[in-house]
């Protein structure tokens, strides 16, 4: 699959919007067009926030998604509100906290515990948007690690580069460990 339409979502607070301009950031260094938008609830932190992602080698005609390639969902809310905009054959990466309480047949899902790694792995909980964004990479290949890490350590605040390096490999690594569920018949 051509993973071009990328939808992150969990809630306000998780740094899903930094994380989506990271991704678009290091898309850019890599030399693609692309396409970041981004949507929250009134309230600051807990509200509903998600970023949008569009990465192309081509002209990008049309900047909003309707169906994306691949959902992150950190929440139980954000899950059951985007996993229908989720294209068949699609790839749904989700916090192993989350239950599927909506079934797609058609998806593959990747099971992966970023908020426990960011809570009680790395002791940040702020790094769970960086951790996504390792797994992200690892599992699509859509930017290189190169252009990944240094748009990381240019948006994210002075003194935090390490612990932030470090959250990046860790999605690296936890999306390497996952079994991933495949629902539908190639």
């Amino acid at each position: 699959m051509v993973f071009r339409e990328f939808r992150l979502s969990g809630s306000g607070g998780q740094g899903l919007i930094l994380a989506g301009v990271i991704l678009a950031e290091a898309a850019l260094k890599d030399g693609k067009n692309v396409v970041q938008s981004q949507s929250y609830g009134p309230e600051a932190r807990g509200g509903a926030s998600k970023s949008e992602v569009i990465i192309s080698d081509n002209i990008i005609n049309y900047p909003k998604i309707e169906k994306c390639d691949l959902l992150l969902a950190l929440t139980q809310k954000a899950y059951e509100k985007y996993i229908d905009t989720l294209k068949p054959g699609g790839v749904l990466i989700k916090d192993d906290n989350i239950k599927e309480t909506i079934k797609r047949n058609d998806i593959d899902v990747y099971s992966v515990p970023i908020l426990s790694m960011a809570n009680n792995g790395l002791k940040k909980p702020m790094v769970a948007n960086i951790i996504a964004l390792g797994c992200i990479c690892e599992l699509t290949k859509v930017v290189t690690k190169e252009s990944l890490e240094e748009s990381v350590i240019n948006r994210v605040p002075p003194g935090t580069e390490e612990i932030n390096r470090k959250a990046l490999h860790e999605g690296y690594s936890l999306i390497k460990s996952i079994k991933r569920k495949i629902y539908y018949e190639a």
